[in-house]
């Protein structure tokens, strides 16, 4: 668990960089990250020279803290996330969502790209996280609890903010984007799922599955920051298609889909 301590350091670090005080937090995954070069006033801090943070070194990731202003909001975007699958603790993972509770962030988009189980999705379509499955057997919220930071048993019935899950429906109406919705599953990585996996993973009930987002939702819903999840389906998983998937192919499609995200995630940051 992360302590109080470790949490202040790092946000003296970065007060003593800015003085703009983010109220909206953004977790942009592989190939999104071009949403941070569209902040205003940019601060561009490396995750290299913060305190107590990671060194990622994930494909398809710049690595960098973007502090800044769009549609009239104070912003903090990750450009870059950590993964469980580099090796990294959940601690390690989440400690950006705890210093963004620290900095004032109320509400927070994670974003990902990942891949597409119900076969009824195709590559490029953009989803809504309504819930989660956790396939890891872990939880960044084991080991010992901070109660400055969130209670000991966590309520997860509504892990992904019904409200803000609206205002992005709304939103992508308004501007003709169609948008799914479903659930995510975490599966750990590095390795893609098997096809038997992905027919598991489909009988449980998930429509997308990747190697993020759970644990910093878990982390923001403890930190009682709203939270919202949307997907960039990069790829039908393993099996549905009968041909081998490669990490290329996943920075393809988010290239291919970026203008639409980048405008719908703008008009949602708009509402918030």
């Amino acid at each position: 668990m992360h302590n109080t301590k470790d949490i202040l350091e790092t946000l003296n670090f970065i007060q003593s960089r800015t003085d703009v005080k983010p109220t909206v937090g953004i977790i942009l995954g592989s190939g999104l990250g071009p949403f941070a070069d569209t902040l205003e006033n940019a601060v561009r801090i490396p995750y290299s020279e913060i305190p107590h943070f990671a060194k990622s070194e994930a494909v398809g990731h710049a690595n960098e803290l973007v502090i800044g202003t769009i549609a009239g909001k104070s912003v903090v975007a990750m450009k870059g996330r950590f993964h469980y699958y580099e090796g990294f603790s959940l601690d390690q993972v989440t400690f950006p969502v705890r210093l963004m509770k620290a900095l004032g962030v109320e509400k927070l988009i994670i974003t990902n790209a990942c891949g597409a189980v119900n076969t009824d999705f195709n590559p490029g379509d953009l989803m809504i996280i309504n819930d989660h499955i956790n396939l890891t057997a872990n939880n960044p919220l084991m080991g010992p609890n901070n109660p400055e930071l969130g209670v000991r048993f966590l309520d997860v019935s509504e892990v992904y903010n019904k409200e803000l899950r609206q205002i992005i429906k709304d939103v992508a109406s308004e501007q003709g984007v169609a948008v799914r919705e479903g659930v995510y599953a975490w599966w750990t990585g590095p390795t893609y799922e098997t096809p038997a996996e992905i027919r598991m993973i489909r009988t449980l009930g998930a429509d997308a599955v990747g190697m993020s987002t759970v644990p910093e939702a878990l982390v923001a819903h403890h930190s009682q920051i709203k939270t919202v999840g949307i997907s960039c389906l990069t790829n039908m998983a393993c099996g549905i298609l009968e041909q081998p998937l490669s990490h290329d192919e996943v920075i393809e499609t988010a290239e291919r889909v970026k203008a639409t995200f980048l405008k719908l995630v703008t008009g949602v940051i708009e509402r918030f």
